[in-house]
């Protein structure tokens, strides 16, 4: 099993990234898929979460500005940000669940069996 997460980088204040997150060995089309992030010195927060079938929970804080989406047939994720701004600065982990939506949420790190090595993010002011 394994998620590779790629598309980070160095963005001003107000610029646009776009991140991608493979999927392999295992069939990941039904189940829940995330992402994450932590900055230095603070824990590892929920960014938003997608179902198969594009149900999708996404953090307060980024409503507006970050899309989560899904393309199952490459067993891909995206996180689209835009309007970043320095407190978006983390590293940015993919993650995959056991189970189906419904039975989770996505929202809680437990929910969540595989995780990528993450992407780094850092917005500049």
């Amino acid at each position: 099993v394994q998620l590779v997460e790629s598309g980070g980088g160095l963005v001003q204040t107000g610029g646009s990234l776009r991140l991608s997150c493979a999927a392999s060995g295992r069939p990941f089309s039904s189940v829940v898929m995330g992402w994450f992030r932590q900055a230095p010195g603070k824990e590892r927060e929920f960014v938003a979460a997608i179902s198969h079938r594009g149900d999708a929970n996404i953090k307060d804080s980024v409503k507006g500005r970050f899309t989560i989406s899904r393309v199952n047939a490459n067993l891909t994720i995206y996180l689209q940000m835009n309007s970043l701004k320095p407190e978006d600065t983390a590293l940015y982990y993919c993650a995959a669940a056991n189970y189906e939506w419904g039975v989770v949420r996505g929202t809680e790190e437990y929910e969540y069996d595989y995780w990528g090595r993450g992407t780094q993010v850092t917005v500049s002011s």
